[in-house]
């Protein structure tokens, strides 16, 4: 063999060698960001079933604000009658 020849097949092995070794390394790098993307989604998949659990009986809410009313209403007609009738007591 030519030592011309010789040399191509030198550097041919060795920037197969190269791109072997990058293309491992791009792929290892792959490999990990799908694993953080992975655990990622996870998270926010659990956090995302738990602001649903949280927010689950909001149609609770309406009932509750007029059952507060109601309370807040028979509060007032207490204390404006207390209040005619202290007047009433005082004079």
């Amino acid at each position: 063999m030519d030592s011309t020849v010789e040399t191509l097949w030198t550097v041919a092995n060795i920037l197969g060698i190269v791109v072997v070794v990058a293309v491992a390394l791009l792929l290892t790098i792959l490999v990990l960001l799908v694993r953080t993307i992975d655990k990622r989604v996870s998270a926010i998949k659990a956090t995302l079933a738990a602001a649903k659990d949280n927010t689950a009986h909001t149609a609770l809410i309406g009932e509750t604000a007029a059952g507060v009313d109601a309370v807040l209403n028979e509060g007032l007609e207490h204390h404006l009658f207390l209040g005619r009738v202290l007047e009433k007591v005082r004079s």
